[in-house]
């Protein structure tokens, strides 16, 4: 950047995420727009509000708002905050609101997520992967509830510094620098792909398990047949991890079964998705991994039957 100014940052899609990471960095006093559809008014009139167990009542207001990215200043960074089911429409808006050599941040759970919306980038622009923990949720138009966590690691996926080992890692931490500085932790994943499947462990069982069952993480914890299962999904995960490459350190599922006994109860953001009758984000979260791991001659027959039966709800919900 070299002028000494922060980077300018655009927000496509402000839900949960996209809401609470821009309301964050606004905060730390970077220059962040926000794009948003079908809040748009509501968002312009009331601004962004953040309730959070860890910060206190966060409120944004003016807010730097948008119903079209055409209206946009050229940002320098772009945090999709998305959901999957929605990338390669989101393209436009995108290459409308990026800077010249933008870095664009790709805030989504599942596997391979970021190769849709590669395939219709332009080259000049870098693309790379964030992985949040964090237990957030859209309350209502502008309205946002955190509830724990709010980590991001991120890997660089691709572009211009694709084979320039040592540029794609200055971008990649150059991007956490940014997240920390708004208070929220953050580090540089030298395999995004690796990262990916780690966080599959978590996503896999709790999303599925919480639209089948209709039931939260503590009612999960709490039930010995649902506890098993739970468990045996991470396992599987770590096996289809295995197969395509990864090696999942030794205790890591234990230690995530481990860290949600004492999380606060929390519904995932499937149940939400499933609740408004929103696409599940099936192919991203079940069907990349199952393709991924059968093609290294790995079956994960669990995780298939979750995925079978979230398949049929899906479909009847459509």
């Amino acid at each position: 950047m070299g002028t000494g100014r922060k980077p300018r940052v655009g927000i496509i899609g402000t839900g949960a995420i996209g809401g609470f990471y821009g309301v964050m960095l606004a905060r730390a006093g970077f220059d962040v727009h926000f794009l948003l559809r079908s809040e748009f008014a509501a968002v312009a009139e009331q601004g962004l509000q953040v309730n959070s167990a860890e910060h206190g009542l966060l409120h944004l207001k003016p807010v730097q708002a948008y119903a079209s990215a055409e209206e946009m200043p050229p940002c320098d960074w772009l945090l999709v905050g998305a959901k999957t089911t929605s990338n390669v429409q989101l393209a436009p808006a995108i290459i409308q609101a990026a800077a010249p050599g933008a870095k664009v941040l790709v805030l989504q759970n599942g596997l391979d997520v970021e190769d849709s919306l590669r395939a219709v980038l332009p080259e000049s622009l870098h693309l790379l992967g964030g992985l949040c923990f964090i237990c957030v949720h859209r309350a209502g138009p502008g309205q946002v509830e955190h509830q724990a966590l709010g980590a991001v690691n991120l890997g660089y996926h691709s572009g211009p510094a694709s084979h320039d080992p040592a540029l794609s890692q200055a971008l990649v931490e150059e991007g956490a620098a940014l997240f920390r500085e708004a208070g929220i932790p953050s580090q540089a994943m030298s395999n995004l792909h690796q990262a990916r499947w780690q966080k599959l462990v978590w996503n896999v069982p709790y999303n599925g398990l919480s639209v089948l069952l209709r039931a939260s993480t503590t009612p999960l914890m709490a039930d010995p047949a649902s506890r098993e299962l739970i468990q045996e999904l991470m396992q599987e995960v770590v096996l289809g991890a295995a197969a395509c490459g990864h090696q999942i350190p030794d205790g890591y599922a234990q230690q995530l079964f481990k860290s949600t006994e004492f999380m606060p109860d929390y519904w995932p953001s499937m149940y939400h998705d499933f609740l408004h009758q929103r696409p599940l984000e099936l192919a991203a979260i079940y069907a990349a991994p199952l393709a991924a791991a059968q093609a290294a001659g790995c079956e994960l027959p669990k995780i298939r039957a979750l995925y079978q039966a979230l398949s049929f709800i899906d479909r009847h919900q459509a």
